[in-house]
């Protein structure tokens, strides 16, 4: 989307655009315990050394999905007797936004503060009229403790507006199982089956004599292979950052992750479920497949939906990289009347101390990576994944992210391109005339937006 749109246009691309691939829908969070090292920033000290007992403030705060920030609140208020803190919480990620759209078209109804998440933030990130611009209550001068490419996804092209603070992330990795690779000959340690896999033609290969050897699909299902070979690719997916125009076809990477995910298909060792399937769910749990690509809290839905695999599963990384799925920023509409409180409030909410806080309670991968060389978060071990220290292999995931460009229409441009791989994989279609298909629908999408 082009810069110079009006709100009105921004409106229009909204309700245009109506489905959702970050986090599938779901919370995106994983069971963590740790100790959390008590140590403070300097804007959660700068936070905690006011204690105001001035005038009485009321902050409303619209948060998505499952996270601690009410628990956490409870704690700031402590601190900060006159301010009040009051928590709109949906797991509905679409209505959630939509709301917001029809708050900030309508100009008021807004909450002081709205926790955007990263799928939305291209139809967003333009409308600086409508929000404050953190940078100019004190977030350019925290902006060195979070990860460059996540602070990066909330800024303008020259970095002047800031729309909001980085919360967690959702770096990709390879979950895998260690019976079923001990059964296939594979190496089981977490290093050196990385080692096996560290090429997608590794991968391929590797794969192929799993199939044959098991009989079992290497891969779990075709949209998270796509989305694994996709999301390395250089600065852009689909849509050009520059104007808004598709790309998709032109980029060498997307082309890849498709021939790819059909090579999988052809060959046999990509599984025949849908995501989020009861079929997916069952075959997590039975070992129906040894490797799913997926973020950092895809660990929680491999625990709920595996709860007999437990100690079966290991986590190292992707081949040739790594990307991110999912996230969120915590931004301030302007419709609220407390932006210097609420900005306080946030700085401390997404303090160091605080994000490891919200790893050690619910999972959310910090977007600090002071984080992770901390003891407190690499100490962590997981026995759900045979006692592994699975921070640090998240944290090794997050640092070789490369930030990329989604834009608007991202998600119904992604599902042009799964619809044509599931009709290679189960109608046995043609992969050329499924890619052009594709293509079709895709640059047909973009001229009518």
């Amino acid at each position: 989307m082009k810069r110079g749109k009006t709100w009105p246009m921004l409106l229009l691309s909204l309700l245009l655009t109506a489905s959702l691939a970050a986090c599938g829908g779901k919370s995106g969070t994983q069971d963590a315990q740790t100790t959390p090292e008590k140590t403070t920033d300097n804007a959660a000290a700068q936070t905690n050394d006011q204690k105001d007992d001035g005038e009485k403030v009321e902050l409303t705060f619209w948060s998505l999905g499952t996270t601690n920030y009410e628990e956490l609140g409870k704690e700031y208020t402590k601190e900060h007797p006159n301010v009040t803190i009051k928590f709109q919480n949906t797991s509905d990620q679409t209505a959630h936004h939509n709301n917001l759209t029809t708050a900030l078209s309508a100009g008021s109804g807004a909450p002081d503060i709205f926790m955007l998440e990263i799928g939305f933030m291209e139809r967003f990130i333009t409308a600086e009229d409508k929000f404050y611009n953190l940078n100019d209550l004190g977030a350019k001068d925290i902006a060195g403790n979070y990860l460059d490419w996540k602070w990066k996804q909330g800024s303008s092209k020259d970095g002047s507006f800031q729309i909001g603070l980085p919360t967690d992330i959702g770096p990709t990795v390879a979950y895998y199982r260690t019976d079923l690779a001990e059964q296939a000959g594979l190496p089981t340690d977490p290093e050196e089956f990385g080692k096996a896999i560290d090429t997608w033609d590794k991968f391929a290969a590797v794969a192929k004599q799993f199939k044959e050897k098991t009989g079992k699909p290497f891969a779990d299902l075709t949209d998270l292979v796509y989305n694994g070979v996709r999301d390395q690719s250089d600065g852009e997916i689909y849509f050009s950052k520059a104007d808004g125009s598709f790309i998709g076809d032109k980029n060498p990477q997307v082309k890849k992750a498709f021939d790819f995910t059909v090579k999988g298909i052809q060959e046999g060792w990509i599984g025949n479920t849908l995501l989020w399937s009861p079929e997916w769910g069952q075959a997590t749990n039975d070992g129906g497949f040894e490797v799913m690509l997926g973020p950092a809290w895809m660990a929680g839905n491999i625990k709920s939906n595996g709860p007999d695999s437990a100690g079966k599963w290991r986590i190292t990384q992707l081949p040739e990289g790594a990307g991110n799925w999912g996230g969120s920023f915590l931004t301030l509409p302007k419709q609220g009347k407390h932006p210097k409180e609420a900005y306080e409030f946030i700085a401390w909410l997404d303090s160091k101390e605080n994000q490891l806080e919200s790893f050690k309670s619910k999972g959310l991968m910090p977007s600090i990576p002071a984080l992770y060389t901390d003891e407190a978060f690499t100490g962590f071990k997981d026995e759900f994944f045979g006692g592994q220290a699975t921070a640090v292999e998240y944290g090794k995931a997050a640092q070789r992210v490369k930030p990329v460009y989604y834009g608007p229409l991202h998600d119904q441009t992604d599902t042009f391109f799964k619809d044509a791989l599931k009709n290679v994989l189960e109608k046995k279609a043609d992969p050329a005339k499924e890619w052009d298909a594709a293509v079709e629908k895709a640059k047909t999408l973009a001229a009518r937006s």
